[in-house]
């Protein structure tokens, strides 16, 4: 059980410092989707052409700092493009961004020159830190992570506190008042795409350097990733307080985010079904507005989510107590299941009957 513990608490510390390093993605889609409005699909692409340029940089000799600056440029360039083909050629947004990711794809296998390039051996941000500081791989990610992404909403309290940030904020906000107030929108757009993939990107390369590989295929799913940080965020820590909260709090809601994943992980499920984890997550955290304004539904919730949280300590308990033992693990998963169901079914029963009493009187 012990060992257990120690395992739990070991994948719990990793997940923390990837959580905060893909915060600084989760930050750059939060300046598209929550203050732009703008569904960019960019990011998939974006985020792998920051890990495409820094890695390869790095292997070509460049200091690894300065291989994360052209990292932000590249990303900024691939917001532009977006921004482009938005503004420009009038292309919807979502369109735009998918035609944007398509295209970085082929880019970022030009950049790396075949499907994924390995940095061992090679000296990266961390590797410094651990080297000279004598870190661990997982603090040194905290460390410079934490280092980054407060640099970042610091920076952005700062410039959407300008006037051309507020403009921005107000195009997402009212694009109409904006045109009228004179405000040349379509700028506003390409520059709040920029700013964002720029993020997205640098948050690619620092990942990227942390798992010591970039690879064209790293930015699958990123956008889902960033949509769940920035919900659950909004959940937990609220969606209220000034601009430099709500952004301290996207970062956080990706730091549990990875916690989740990584303590899902540990109790027993694969892999393969972190996509569906997550979109599970996601449609819960939106579906949270509906279940506090109807009962039933929140009945519903809550019996979900306990049986989540007993499906979890009977797993958590089956580890500890028989580590490896598959049939204790099933009869854990099968009673959770079961007691789960059951308590969905009385329910629904009871209110089928109480609205065919209702019915017959």
């Amino acid at each position: 059980m012990v060992q257990f513990f120690s395992s739990m608490g070991t994948a719990i510390q990793g997940a923390a410092a990837q959580g905060v390093l893909w915060g600084v993605m989760t930050l750059g889609l939060y300046i598209t989707y929550k203050v732009l409005d703008f569904a960019d699909l960019t990011v998939d692409g974006s985020f792998a052409l920051g890990g495409a340029v820094s890695a390869t940089l790095i292997v070509g000799g460049m200091n690894p700092f300065l291989s994360l600056a052209v990292a932000l440029l590249a990303g900024m360039l691939s917001g532009v493009a977006t921004g482009l083909l938005h503004t420009k050629l009038r292309i919807p947004g979502i369109l735009a961004g998918i035609l944007t990711m398509i295209a970085l794809y082929s880019i970022n296998i030009r950049i790396i020159g075949a499907a994924n390039v390995p940095l061992l051996g090679e000296t990266t941000a961390f590797t410094t830190l651990t080297d000279t500081a004598g870190l661990s791989k997982n603090l040194a990610a905290i460390i410079i992570g934490t280092i980054v992404a407060g640099l970042v909403i610091g920076a952005l309290y700062w410039f959407f506190g300008t006037e051309t940030g507020c403009a921005i904020r107000a195009t997402g906000s009212n694009e109409r008042m904006v045109r009228a107030l004179g405000g040349n929108t379509d700028q506003l757009k390409i520059i709040g795409l920029a700013l964002g993939n720029g993020l997205v990107a640098l948050s690619g390369g620092l990942v990227a350097q942390s798992q010591g590989y970039g690879d064209v295929g790293m930015g699958t799913g990123t956008i889902v990733i960033g949509l769940a940080s920035i919900i659950i965020g909004e959940v937990i820590f609220g969606a209220k307080g000034n601009f430099a909260y709500r952004l301290l709090s996207v970062v956080l809601g990706s730091v549990v985010y990875r916690v989740i994943i990584a303590m899902v992980l540990r109790l027993g499920l694969k892999s393969t079904d972190l996509k569906l984890l997550t979109a599970i997550i996601v449609a819960l955290a939106l579906s949270i507005p509906v279940l506090r304004r109807d009962k039933e539904l929140r009945v519903y919730g809550a019996v979900l989510l306990g049986g989540v949280i007993l499906y979890a300590a009977l797993v958590a308990a089956a580890n500890a107590l028989a580590p490896g033992n598959s049939l204790w693990l099933a009869v854990a998963r099968g009673v959770a299941v079961g007691v789960t169901s059951g308590v969905l079914t009385a329910k629904w029963s009871a209110g089928r009957r109480k609205i065919a009493a209702i019915l017959g009187r």
